[in-house]
């Protein structure tokens, strides 16, 4: 389950807190276990800072805990602080806002970025990908990058989010694409053809990470497209 903790603090230091906070990022390079962190400031009152931190779970929070690099930043943000921060400890019961932000990411940074690569920080290691074009309804992480960059590089694809509806750990989300067969696929020369297309995907969240995708492309449009089949 999704972890998340809220720190509370006032301070006439906000900004050294900022760069401390920068510092304990980089202090943990390759350890830190959070996902995500927000900062933010009372717009009411200048001196009270709040930080949100979201983690896998509440285990993996404390195995960043008891990083001693997490324990020297610790006692430097006190130091900052007029008075003992707070801490709230959140076990998350909906994070559809968060699931969007990931699968959002999956499409700006994976498809239309062309980093596959981008797939190992936004998907878990156990990741599956079911989807019919590829070569089989159900292959893992390596297999899936493996196949989505040959498509990649045979179309050069911009993927257009139309719509995004999130309920639970699933994000659905409808698209629309376009590219140029520039390159070979499924045996078939570039033809250099202007292609478009919609596609739906579905995915499923787990510890603000992409677990499991669902993909249906109109491949026979594309097909047609191709001039492979006729109208």
């Amino acid at each position: 389950m999704t972890f998340v903790q809220v720190i509370d603090c006032r301070t006439s230091r906000a900004d050294e807190l900022n760069r401390l906070m920068d510092a304990w990022v980089e202090a943990t390079q390759g350890k830190r276990t959070a996902t995500h962190s927000i900062m933010g400031r009372d717009r009411a009152d200048s001196t009270h800072v709040v930080e949100i931190v979201e983690f896998p779970s509440y285990e993996e929070a404390m195995k960043n805990s008891n990083l001693p690099e997490t324990d020297r930043i610790f006692r430097e943000m006190v130091a900052l602080c007029d008075g003992e921060p707070s801490f709230t400890d959140l076990d998350v019961m909906r994070d559809e806002q968060l699931n969007k932000i990931v699968v959002r990411s999956f499409f700006e940074e994976v498809i239309n970025g062309k980093n596959v690569d981008a797939a190992d920080a936004i998907c878990t290691a156990d990741y599956r990908e079911h989807d019919p074009s590829l070569s089989s309804y159900d292959i893992g992480l390596e297999q899936a990058k493996a196949e989505n960059r040959e498509i990649i590089a045979a179309f050069e694809p911009t993927a257009t989010m139309e719509s995004m509806v999130a309920e639970g750990d699933l994000v659905c989300v409808r698209v629309s694409f376009k590219g140029r067969h520039v390159g070979s696929y499924q045996g078939m020369e570039a033809t250099g053809r202007e292609v478009s297309g919609t596609a739906h995907a579905s995915f499923r969240c787990e510890g603000g990470r992409i677990a499991e995708s669902w993909w249906n492309f109109d491949d026979l449009g594309l097909m047609k497209q191709l001039g492979v089949l006729e109208d």
